[in-house]
């Protein structure tokens, strides 16, 4: 059955799906535990493999071809093999329920159903490599359909991952020198104590024309990721911060904000460090989504290194490609001095995947 697995998982990359090495595993344990009887194995496989509903149909189709039931011999079944035309032109028993016009629409509609769930799968990974700068109005509006999909999925990972932390990381030093009493035999795991409680978040986004579409993106992917966090606290950046909160796919800021300002970055550090401290502590983690363009002026980079101080640990994602940071009046390699983490997010898959490390 491992080589079957195996060989599934190739047809389901081969159709455009991409299961992981964690769903993998997963699902070889789900089969362990449900058997091969083939409508619970379906289902045991597609609650590990399937990341998105719409993916459904083209996985059926592929579990459908790989594990497909050979076709036994009339004979075999102990029925007579009938003479051409017979059962449709006397109306034998079950032929309207299994060769009538019911059934042949929905066999002409299946694969069309799923040529169109292929379809639809196919634009939205499409959509997740484009460049947040590249898309056009029209794609900036399907984000929707995709932070909805990228949400789940991120939701299913954390919830995934909390559960293996529950019990904490192995600690590698307490288990190896309990072995040495033993033979050098780590017959028994250790592990750390894992770290009470949520961390606060506060992210801090560049809403200038430059990021505006990626902060909008990133806002609507913290929305449903609010309670994997003890307090969230959402701030809006140009040349200031502001309080915002993110309600029916919209940025709604909380004071008087001129997304047409010029920015300037120093400026909103000296301001967060002034205003927002209180919400600064060891249990905070910073996120900050921004290009680190600064129109030439003071980049306070100091101010950064005093707030990591503060908190827990900052982490910076940049809207562009790696090639273009530090160049014109961008300077991102002063603000990576004193960031712990710092991605590049310029399409939706690389700032999801970013927010997964968060």
């Amino acid at each position: 059955m491992k080589n079957q697995l195996l060989g599934f998982f190739d047809a389901l990359r081969q159709a455009g799906l991409a299961p992981s090495v964690g769903e993998t595993l997963d699902a070889a344990a789900a089969v362990r535990v449900a058997g091969i009887e083939r409508p619970v194995l379906r289902e045991a496989l597609a609650a590990a493999l399937i990341k998105d509903h719409a993916e459904r149909a083209v996985f059926d189709a592929t579990f459908d071809r790989y594990f497909a039931l050979p076709a036994a011999p009339a004979r075999a079944r102990g029925l007579k093999p009938p003479r051409e035309g017979e059962a449709a032109g006397r109306g034998a028993p079950g032929a309207a329920g299994r060769g009538g016009p019911p059934t042949r629409e929905a066999s002409r509609q299946a694969p069309q159903a799923r040529e169109r769930s292929a379809q639809r799968l196919a634009e939205r990974r499409a959509l997740a490599e484009k460049p947040f700068r590249a898309l056009d109005p029209h794609e900036v509006e399907a984000l929707d359909d995709l932070v909805a999909a990228l949400s789940r999925r991120i939701r299913t990972r954390v919830a995934r991952r909390r559960r293996t932390a529950k019990r904490g990381r192995v600690d590698l030093r307490r288990t190896i020198r309990r072995a040495l009493s033993r033979g050098g035999v780590p017959l028994e795991l250790l592990f750390r104590r894992p770290r009470p409680g949520k961390s606060d978040l506060v992210a801090l986004v560049d809403l200038s024309y430059s990021t505006v579409t990626a902060a909008e993106f990133l806002l609507a992917l913290l929305a449903p990721a609010r309670t994997h966090f003890r307090r969230v606290t959402l701030l809006a950046y140009v040349d200031r911060p502001c309080p915002v909160s993110f309600e029916g796919g919209h940025v709604v800021p909380h004071e008087p904000f001129d997304i047409n300002a010029r920015s300037d970055f120093g400026a909103v550090l000296r301001l967060l460090g002034e205003r927002y401290d209180v919400v600064l502590s060891r249990n905070t983690v910073l996120l900050v989504l921004g290009d680190a363009r600064n129109n030439r002026r003071p980049h306070r980079a100091d101010i950064l290194a005093r707030l990591q101080r503060t908190v827990r640990r900052v982490v910076w994602l940049n809207p562009e490609p790696r090639e273009r940071w530090d160049t014109g009046d961008s300077v991102m390699a002063a603000y990576a001095r004193y960031a712990d983490v710092v991605l590049a997010a310029w399409n939706p898959r690389t700032l999801a995947a970013a927010l997964e490390r968060v």
